[in-house]
């Protein structure tokens, strides 16, 4: 594949490498040609960090602040902390981010026969998603399986409000519901290796498409082992390339310019 395109990592967990390993990766990106990445964050001590390496790099570090929901929700102050503080960056923040609903703590709690209450993750999302609505950005949203649904239920009462659903895995009724409300999705490079995936990419029109490593979250298959890198989209795009029937350097290009129109990014389109 042609590297004079560039690529941009569409969800990265910045702060979740090491330091060091956080610096050598916004490094490689020149030599990887990669153009920038939407950085998401976990909670607010997430935010500052994330807002630390968007002041280093700012031509490469786009910052989405949120609340991630695979964790204990908050609520009341603690909330209206975190929201005041998203406010009032919020001439540089890309998006609100990353932001959901718990499905995968749910399905632990219930293998252990656990009861679990989803409501207050609800009311942290509807908080969430106005917050994204009154700022006019983009919502980033971990909703996967039967969550996506429900978010596309809250996601109606916010037609402003644009979203990106990442690593999104899910129902054709909720495939067919994100199409039609003109929702995003991103592709991480299991689809090389995911038949699950690689059929969703089949499915999902290539203009409402986006890639991302989602790192430092490892994969396996042919990167089993490794270090999760940005260089691992150019075989994702490979991946959807094949799908679409259509040559990689073209398919590379429109995802190149989805994310850049999508987040309003700086950046020349292709």
């Amino acid at each position: 594949m042609n590297r004079e395109i560039p690529i941009i990592d569409a969800h990265v967990h910045l702060d979740s490498y090491e330091p060091l390993r956080t610096e050598a990766l916004l490094h490689s990106y020149g030599h990887d040609g990669v153009a920038g990445c939407i950085a998401v964050s976990m909670n607010l001590p997430s935010c500052q960090a994330v807002e630390s390496w968007d002041r280093k790099y700012p031509r490469l570090v786009y910052p989405a602040y949120g609340y991630h929901p695979e964790q204990e929700p908050i609520g009341g102050e603690e909330l209206e902390e975190l929201v005041a503080w998203i406010r009032q960056r919020a001439e540089r923040t890309i998006a609100v981010g990353e932001v959901g609903l718990p499905y995968y703590t749910r399905q632990e709690a219930e293998w252990r026969g656990e009861q679990f209450e989803l409501a207050p993750y609800v009311r942290l999302l509807e908080r969430m998603i106005a917050l994204a609505d009154e700022l006019a950005k983009p919502v980033v949203l971990h909703a996967v399986y039967d969550d996506a649904e429900t978010v596309c239920d809250m996601l109606a009462d916010y037609p402003r409000v644009k979203a990106h659903f990442h690593w999104f895995k899910g129902s054709e009724a909720a495939i067919q519901r994100m199409i039609e409300r003109g929702c995003f999705i991103s592709v991480t490079p299991d689809a090389v290796y995911e038949e699950e995936i690689q059929q969703l990419i089949g499915r999902y029109p290539l203009e409402l498409m986006m890639a991302e490593t989602d790192g430092p979250w490892p994969f396996e298959g042919p990167f089993a082992g490794q270090e999760t890198r940005p260089h691992m989209i150019r075989a994702t795009i490979e991946t959807i390339a094949a799908r679409k029937r259509m040559p990689a350097e073209e398919a590379a290009r429109i995802l190149y310019n989805n994310t850049v129109r999508f987040y309003g990014l700086p950046l020349t389109i292709r």
